[in-house]
């Protein structure tokens, strides 16, 4: 479920001193988005420039994705917006980043956006991954896919996993890449495969969808055994993830991963 949104000036006035001290005084600040994994999302203006804050409440589940986010920043200049600070303090873990400028990808099928979303997981795809503890694409699957083929998923390639269209922001330059709280170690063609879904529930069909992931290098590699098997787990995550009465945002990826897992399905022997 999304979180309840809190608005910036809500945070303890602590945290704010300890934000301000890194950026300057915040003369406003705008929440943004409906708010799906932080409490606190907001656009902050200073006499410097703008930035962009998200926060959560330490003691929060998903707090760890903060961290890992903080860490990993430093490696993915310029594909990603720069971290200025991270500020723990009463209850609260806050990064501040770059405010990118720009919008959110279009992903629907005539869309011009979706050749720079190609470049972007192309760029992505040429970045080592950095030598910090990530968790690995087999192990977040191994609930939802077959132990036979998790071998599939496995490898040593720096992924985002998310491809919410939300977290792509195309600018003057072409797209960057936001949110990288669950970024994994896997197969390299994993991102291209998240791609895929994305692309369904934006209106594709699975073969325009998947057309447009060969289009990645890194696709290039994937088995088709493998496509199929991820196809199959992120059905059943996506599934699990609704219930049995998912909201309009999360209907419309449990239908997509079905619809991709139906159409790999109804090929294989």
């Amino acid at each position: 479920m999304p979180l309840a949104r809190v608005s910036y000036w809500n945070l303890p006035r602590v945290v704010r001193n300890r934000i301000e001290d890194a950026i300057g005084i915040v003369t406003s600040a705008s929440s943004v988005g409906e708010g799906m994994n932080n409490s606190v999302a907001s656009l902050l203006q200073t006499s410097g420039g703008r930035y962009f804050v998200k926060a959560l409440p330490s003691d929060h589940r998903w707090a760890w994705t903060q961290a890992r986010e903080a860490e990993i920043a430093q490696y993915l200049r310029p594909i990603a917006p720069a971290l200025y600070a991270r500020v723990v303090d009463l209850g609260w873990d806050v990064l501040v980043f770059e405010a990118l400028a720009g919008r959110q990808a279009d992903y629907t099928p005539r869309s011009a956006d979706l050749r720079h979303v190609v470049d972007l997981l192309t760029r992505i795809g040429e970045f080592p991954c950095p030598d910090i503890t990530l968790r690995r694409a087999e192990q977040r699957l191994q609930a939802y896919a077959d132990a036979s083929n998790l071998h599939y998923f496995a490898g040593d390639a720096l992924l985002h996993t998310d491809l919410n269209n939300a977290n792509v922001i195309i600018g003057r330059d072409g797209a960057r890449i936001v949110d990288w709280g669950w970024a994994t170690r896997g197969a390299s063609w994993l991102d291209a495969a998240y791609w895929v879904i994305w692309l369904i529930a934006a209106g594709h069909s699975p073969e325009s969808a998947e057309r447009w992931a060969a289009k990645v290098p890194a696709w290039r590699t994937a088995p088709a055994s493998g496509i199929t098997a991820f196809s199959a787990a992120n059905a059943h995550l996506w599934a699990d993830v609704g219930g049995t009465d998912p909201d309009a945002w999360t209907r419309r990826l449990v239908n997509a991963a079905g619809s991709w897992h139906g159409f790999r399905s109804s090929f294989e022997p």
